[in-house]
């Protein structure tokens, strides 16, 4: 086993996760766990198998298209294990009374039809608050800014602007910064592993709380690559520049993919720098946890990573 003391190079180890409510959920090829710290105390840990929305696994293989389907499957599982460990901590209320209609109208399909309509939601709030909304605003100032490239230049500084807002916005929020902790404790598992080290508490702790695959990462990515694109790929029409907006954002969302793909693999200075701003942001979106939420974050990782036969294979090199 590795020296837990020194500070090792990084080394790719395939599994990736999130914070959900009270809990990590973590994933590793197909399978995926949720660890769960519930109202009694307890860590409760669940494994499932995840089956991709690709019509076909060659899909998910393919530079460039892969990404695509990476982002509607992590939406998809981000808001499955968020529901599950909210199921924690729900009380016996008209809410379940409603959940039955439900079930009792899309029986085995219940759970598949509303992550459906939670994902829709979501994508057409992400859309209108981060695509649309700057779009709008800087068209308030186009008889004050003749430049085009002025114009979406601005249209891409509010979309950063609005982004970083909303983050800081919501980390106010009670709920928001206890998962932000278990962010912290969920990136710190995956950091302890990949550096070489044991998975033990204290060696946790000491792990950085930052990681390039990040979905903060991956989101700044969008941003920035929408904001590039914007400013050159330009059609005179308002209709016409609104769906181009639209139509390229599967384009933005494999590319920012690919590059967080490459920054999970490579440590050199190019990539360094490219990942440099999400780390940034991750200050924002990550909180140093505390142990019990790295108890569950080690959970997590043992569910469905066998994290000593990852060091052993990979000593000579870490």
């Amino acid at each position: 086993m590795a020296d837990k003391g020194k500070r090792k190079k990084p080394r790719y180890s395939g599994i990736g996760g999130q914070a959900v409510l009270e809990g990590i959920m973590m994933k590793n090829k197909d399978k995926y766990s949720v660890a769960v710290r519930t109202p009694e105390g307890d860590i409760d840990v669940t494994v499932e198998e995840y089956e991709s929305f690709a019509p076909s696994k060659a899909l998910t293989r393919i530079p460039f298209i892969r990404g695509v389907f990476n982002f509607i499957d992590s939406l998809i599982l981000g808001i499955r294990t968020l529901n599950y460990s909210a199921s924690f901590y729900e009380e016996e209320t008209d809410t379940h009374k409603k959940d039955k209609i439900i079930d009792r109208i899309f029986k085995d399909h219940t759970e598949k039809v509303l992550s459906t309509v939670t994902v829709i939601i979501s994508m057409a709030f992400a859309i209108g608050l981060f695509v649309l909304l700057p779009y709008y605003l800087s068209q308030l100032l186009k008889n004050v800014i003749v430049s085009d490239t002025a114009l979406a230049a601005l249209e891409g500084a509010l979309r950063v602007l609005i982004f970083i807002g909303y983050i800081v916005l919501i980390s106010c929020m009670k709920d928001i910064r206890r998962v932000f902790m278990y962010h912290g404790a969920e990136h710190k598992c995956i950091n302890c592993i990949e550096t070489g080290h044991e998975l033990t508490v204290e060696n946790v702790r000491n792990a950085s709380r930052e990681h390039k695959r990040c979905g903060t990462s991956f989101l700044f990515f969008v941003v920035f690559i929408s904001v590039i694109l914007f400013i050159f790929i330009r059609v005179e029409e308002p209709v016409a520049r609104i769906a181009i907006r639209l139509l390229l954002i599967p384009v933005i969302a494999s590319i920012s993919y690919e590059i967080i793909r490459l920054a999970g693999r490579y440590n050199n200075i190019v990539i360094r720098i490219l990942s440099a701003p999400g780390m940034w942001l991750q200050r924002l979106t990550t909180r140093e946890p505390d142990d019990t939420m790295i108890e569950v974050g080690i959970a997590a990782v043992e569910a469905v990573f066998d994290w000593k036969e990852y060091l052993g294979k990979n000593s000579d090199e870490l």
